[in-house]
């Protein structure tokens, strides 16, 4: 495709967690499909590579989304030198794992800050400029562990559903000003981060199979996500194709969670 006429032509994006897995997923599809580019994430080698790459130029950030007051910078910054934001892909994410009555306070608090409270920041900063020009469309990745108990994951379960509540209100709150919100919400997908999890052939293999004595269902569809997938929904209810779709919460996850 053309980058020049494809969906998103003329349109400017900011993908957080820009750097690798699902973030550097977006950004290259978003960036083939013909949109202009902002990125942002905590690793600037890795956003810097990324950018090398793609077809379009990339407004690169180095930004900790975590800090709310930095992400108002960057958001302030990139409209100044770009104009204005019309998408917004919040992908930025981490994973701390341990059964709830053993992790470390520290992993609880790490993942409400990420997965949560710089959703809260992050989509802030983009959605009040939207409003006032009543138009823009926003897209979280969150996770299928926010609707499905996982054994040892209770502080990444707990944070992607704090992540979806918000951005459920936040949906409503904007609608009526022409701003539309839905949540991607990927099962087990092949990115560095899934990796550090499950690296070996036989860990792999017990994703596709389910563990019953960890409660955890197999992946019917019988395939471990690529990042491409989860990045196709994002760009589809980014742009006009889902023009009457807010609120929505796009499974990606094989069939992981009976779509519970």
């Amino acid at each position: 495709m053309n980058a020049q006429s494809g969906e998103f032509a003329g349109h400017l994006a900011l993908v957080t967690g820009a750097a690798s897995g699902i973030g550097a997923a977006v950004a290259r599809m978003l960036a083939t499909r013909g949109a202009g580019l902002a990125l942002i994430d905590r690793d600037a080698d890795g956003l810097r590579a990324l950018a090398a790459t793609l077809p379009v130029d990339a407004t690169c950030l180095t930004v900790d989304v975590v800090d709310a007051a930095a992400v108002e910078r960057a958001v302030d910054a990139i409209e100044a030198d770009r104009g204005p934001l019309d998408h917004l892909a919040h992908v930025a994410g981490i994973l701390r794992i341990g059964d709830a009555l053993e992790m470390a306070p520290d992993d609880w608090d790490a993942c409400m800050a990420v997965n949560a409270r710089a959703v809260f920041g992050t989509t802030r900063a983009v959605a009040r400029r939207m409003r006032e020009r009543r138009r823009g469309s926003i897209v979280v990745v969150g996770s299928n562990a926010a609707t499905t108990p996982r054994a040892g994951m209770a502080a990444y379960a707990a944070s992607k559903a704090a992540a979806s509540a918000y951005l459920r209100c936040l949906a409503l709150e904007l609608a009526p000003h022409g701003v539309r919100c839905n949540l991607v919400s990927p099962g087990s997908t092949d990115t560095p981060m899934q990796q550090a999890l499950a690296g070996s052939a036989q860990a792999r293999q017990a994703i596709l199979d389910g563990v019953p004595e960890r409660y955890r269902l197999g992946i019917p569809l019988g395939r471990i996500a690529e990042a491409a997938d989860v990045a196709e929904a994002v760009c589809f209810l980014l742009g006009e194709r889902a023009r009457h779709i807010v609120m929505h919460d796009l499974r990606v996850d094989g069939g992981a969670t009976l779509d519970a």
